[in-house]
């Protein structure tokens, strides 16, 4: 099996993730050959969080069941269970040159590259779909629908997520506003908010301190926090009222944004459907501008020229082939 030496020095139990927390705790029990595939697993999460127990399997050139069975021996009954403490670690825990150096290290071409990263693409849509909870998404448009306010903090390339968000609910009607500028300016606007507004946080991962610094404020002030995150253990998810998950794992050092866009839009739909009415009539405002006016490109028109104008043809001219007769007349 391809695994790296136990190391002799015990695994600290300070800012521990729940997957360290258990293999520290079981590791006196734990026979040598399943602590060196706990600690692969361990120290190289973006290659094996997204895997199944039999890719695992293959991975390290075991039995599936070796897997199974190391797995139980931390306490998970379900591999499902263990899935989702090894994508928490795998969030806490990577870097983007570790990210980089691992899709670096590949021998595969760049055209398989290239396939993989799309395939992580799409597993992230699909985790999206199985796991994404539709009542919170209910809740969540039900609360931008009572809110006076919204305010969407994005940093860094999150900024792109809230601007889309923002961008989305200002013709449905509602008073949304992208903070995606300085941190001065981001704690200017969230001191402004009272307890009728709303801010939706989105950070993954750690999560950036200004993103952080705007959820801590609004609280202190009585307001709603949404967070948009990638795991149910991030400061995002711990320290809003409410939040929900989408995961950003890719071959790229800066993550895929994927699934976090389609997670945007499907909350964009269920915010015009929670309040159709409102949406209907606000768009129907601007019906018009859609159909008519100066919102589309046009083409100008072009004068035919006349014969008089036609310009001259460069070059020699190609002779014109004389029409044959039909095979039937």
């Amino acid at each position: 099996m391809k695994t790296p030496a136990v190391p002799n020095t015990p695994v600290p139990l300070g800012a521990q993730t729940p997957l360290e927390t258990r293999f520290a705790e079981a590791r006196s029990y734990l026979n040598p050959r399943r602590q060196r595939l706990i600690m692969a697993m361990l120290e190289t999460p973006e290659e094996t969080f997204y895997l199944s127990s039999r890719e695992l399997a293959k991975k390290y050139e075991v039995d599936a069941a070796t897997i199974v069975r190391t797995i139980q021996a931390l306490g998970y009954q379900r591999f499902a269970d263990f899935a989702s403490d090894l994508r928490r670690h795998f969030v806490t825990r990577i870097t983007p040159y570790a990210v980089m150096k691992a899709t670096a290290e590949k021998k595969s071409s760049l055209a398989d590259q290239i396939g993989d990263s799309l395939d992580r693409d799409l597993q992230n849509l699909d985790l999206l779909k199985s796991s994404l909870d539709s009542d919170r998404v209910i809740e969540l448009a039900r609360a931008i629908g009572r809110a006076r306010k919204i305010l969407i903090v994005g940093v860094d390339l999150a900024a792109s997520l809230a601007y889309f968000l923002g961008y989305g609910l200002i013709p449905l009607g509602f008073d949304a506003e992208s903070l995606t500028g300085s941190a001065g300016q981001i704690h200017h606007k969230v001191r402004s908010l009272t307890g009728k507004d709303m801010l939706i946080a989105i950070s993954f991962g750690r999560c950036l301190k200004q993103t952080m610094d705007a959820v801590f404020m609004t609280r202190q002030r009585g307001v709603y926090t949404f967070g948009i995150t990638d795991s149910d253990s991030t400061p995002i998810a711990v320290h809003c009222d409410a939040y929900l998950c989408t995961s950003i794992a890719s071959p790229s050092a800066i993550g895929s944004y994927v699934a976090p866009m389609a997670l945007m839009n499907a909350i964009q739909v269920t915010c015009s459907l929670v309040q159709s009415k409102r949406s209907l009539a606000m768009l129907r405002q601007g019906q018009e501008e859609y159909t008519s006016g100066d919102r589309w490109y046009q083409e100008p028109r072009r004068m035919r020229p006349t014969n008089g104008d036609r310009p001259e043809r460069s070059g020699p001219r190609r002779r014109r082939r004389k029409s044959r007769p039909d095979a039937a007349g």
